[in-house]
């Protein structure tokens, strides 16, 4: 496997374009270059980040071609179809599955021998698809899965208990999607499990899982698409590989067995590093917990299952 302190990020969209400037404020990597086959608009993104450099932290930052990726160590792809209004994200797999086919076959033909983060939606078949269109092993091909979600769901449990986020640890898993299974069992504020620490506290669980799975399709009717939260993410990612942190996040990896899955993409927390996904880790879901989960992976399994 190639290291390098180059990351090339294929799409310039709005998630791409705002993960190469979180990265480049970050300092993670010397070189960021970014490809698309809009050569303008990677040009023009390109420009616009490297002349924040100045105050910024100093990097290479050039709009390139796949022929740049051989010396990347990370390649981040992005590019896909996105979803527009109440879209779903598994509504476009077929488009975007084209286009993952055709961006991981081009920088694998270029040469390029790292690791693979995959952001495109649907993020778990989308890296299901580009494991396979690459030939890498699975542990270096990661989808940003439910990172994001993770993220939102810590969020609104301190929002809900006045704490600061950091205090709090909680994870969804499965799709990254409408079957996410929000695991209250995970949740821990200072070690202390959610009802321990609430007491005779009220607290509505289902209400704040459905913002938490909603809450993109909330921004992408604000806005018009979600772009810091999954950047944000992508980021992270990118960091616990370049370091070899070993530090344990959810995101999306192929399933050899656990909890009777096997061979789909979904997130469960992943001890991640230089190699990639190091290992699967297994919580002590609830009863009902492990069924959500099981469903989802179902209802993953028929999306790969349609876009062949």
């Amino acid at each position: 496997m190639h290291l390098s302190s180059r990351i090339a990020i294929v799409g310039t969209g709005n998630v791409g374009a705002t993960a190469a400037y979180a990265l480049m404020l970050r300092g993670l990597f010397a070189e960021i270059v970014l490809i698309d086959a809009d050569e303008d608009r990677a040009m023009a993104e390109a420009i616009d980040i490297a002349d924040a450099i100045a105050i910024a932290r100093p990097a290479r930052i050039w709009a390139g071609g796949y022929a740049d990726v051989k010396d990347a160590s990370i390649l981040v792809l992005t590019a896909g179809a996105a979803t527009h209004g109440e879209e779903t994200r598994t509504s476009i797999a077929a488009k975007s599955a084209a286009i993952v086919r055709i961006c991981v076959h081009e920088a694998m033909a270029a040469g390029f021998d790292g690791v693979i983060v995959v952001a495109s939606n649907p993020v778990d078949a989308m890296a299901q698809i580009a494991q396979a269109t690459s030939g890498l092993p699975p542990e270096r091909v990661i989808g940003t899965g439910t990172l994001l979600d993770s993220n939102r769901f810590r969020k609104r449990v301190a929002d809900r208990l006045n704490v600061a986020p950091a205090a709090v640890e909680a994870m969804v898993v499965g799709e990254h999607g409408d079957s996410e299974v929000a695991a209250f069992s995970t949740v821990r504020i200072g070690g202390v499990s959610l009802d321990a620490f609430l007491g005779e506290q009220p607290f509505e669980r289902a209400d704040l899982a459905h913002d938490v799975m909603r809450a993109g399709y909330t921004i992408n009717h604000g806005k018009g698409y979600t772009s810091f939260g999954v950047a944000t993410a992508i980021v992270r990612i990118c960091e616990a590989i370049h370091r070899d942190e070993r530090v344990v996040l959810p995101v999306s990896s192929k399933l050899t067995g656990q909890f009777g899955i096997d061979g789909v993409y979904l997130s469960l927390p992943c001890l991640v590093g230089a190699a990639g996904v190091l290992r699967v880790l297994t919580p002590d879901f609830t009863d009902d917990e492990r069924a959500a989960l099981l469903a989802s992976a179902d209802m993953l399994r028929d999306t790969v299952a349609h876009v062949g």
